[in-house]
Order: C-alpha cells, then sequence, then structure tokens
C-alpha cells in the first residue's frame, strides 16, 4: 500500500466521521484521557520490526468537531517520536467509537528505523469499545512518513492495542 493511498484513505475516513459526527445528537461532554499503547512498529514491511510504546493525552473539549491530542513513542530499537495533532471520536451507539486522528512531529531513530527526516506526520484509524467508566480498549493501525520532504520516505506502519483511562473524577 502506498503512502498516497492511505493518506486518500485516511482522507475519506475523516470526511465521513466529521459527516456523522456533525449529523449526531448531542452528547455529555467527553472527558480527557490518558491513552497507552504497546505495539508492533513496521507491522507492514517488517525489514526493521520494533516493540512500539506509546504514551498521549487527549483533550475532551473540542474545537469544532476536533480534539487536541500530544504524545510519545518509543520502541525497543531506541527510535523516538513527539507529535502533537486533532482527532475525531465518532460513536456508534454507547459501546463503539472510531476515531481518526492526523499529527505531526519530530522523530529520532536511535538504532531503529531511518525514516528519511526528523519532521514526520502520523495519520491514524482507531476503533475502540468503551466501557461504563468511559474508559475504552481499542486496536490503531496508524502511517508515519515524512510526506516526501525528504530525499527519502521509507514511511511505516505500527498496530497498537489502546487503553484510554479518563482523567475526569481520577484524583477526585
Amino acid at each position: 500500500m502506498t503512502a498516497r493511498a492511505i493518506w486518500a484513505g485516511f482522507g475519506l475516513v475523516l470526511a465521513f466521521s466529521s459527516t456523522l459526527g456533525a449529523s449526531a445528537p448531542a452528547r455529555a461532554q467527553d472527558p480527557s484521557f490518558l491513552t497507552f499503547g504497546l505495539g508492533i512498529y513496521d507491522v507492514n514491511k517488517q525489514d526493521n520490526t520494533a516493540a512500539d510504546f506509546r504514551l498521549e493525552y487527549r483533550h475532551g473539549e473540542k474545537i469544532w468537531i476536533f480534539k487536541p491530542w500530544i504524545g510519545i513513542e518509543g520502541t525497543s530499537d531506541g527510535a523516538f517520536y513527539g507529535a502533537a495533532g486533532v482527532l475525531v471520536d465518532v460513536y456508534f451507539g454507547k459501546r463503539f467509537v472510531l476515531t481518526p486522528s492526523f499529527g505531526a512531529g519530530f522523530y529520532a531513530e536511535g538504532s531503529g528505523k531511518d525514516l528519511g527526516h526528523a519532521v514526520e506526520f502520523r495519520s491514524q484509524i482507531e476503533l475502540a469499545y468503551r466501557f461504563d467508566d468511559r474508559s475504552r480498549l481499542g486496536v490503531a493501525f496508524s502511517h508515519i512518513s515524512n510526506a516526501s520532504i525528504g530525499t527519502d520516505n521509507p514511511g511505516v506502519e505500527v498496530l497498537n492495542l489502546y487503553y484510554s483511562l479518563p482523567l475526569d473524577g481520577l484524583f477526585d
């Protein structure tokens, strides 16, 4: 799958999601989340597979349909990625949440995969199950690449298992 196909698919999902989100009935304010991820880095090409670890803060407040997020990611090969971006939560009933997101950040390869540039972009789609306490358990697929701003743009795909812990009431 090419980066262009991934970007096009992501754009379609985001457009479809924003249409659903705009037409969905009003919901109570979502909480902010602290999200933990564990996954497989370079799951598609498998030329530099590593364990992937993520920690993200996802804000509960919306700016139009978008919610901001910020996160850090590291691999068992010593690669590091710090990024920020926006996401959209699209609910299917009470339990299922589809979350497309996009962000940009800075990447350091460590002894891991060379992605061709220090600036990298991440597009991601996540499907999660929402528990009664509003915590979520989900699976996400993401693509990280430099969008050809570097001379080399190998990109990488990551498959993650996510757990999102709601922060409201956590310290009450």
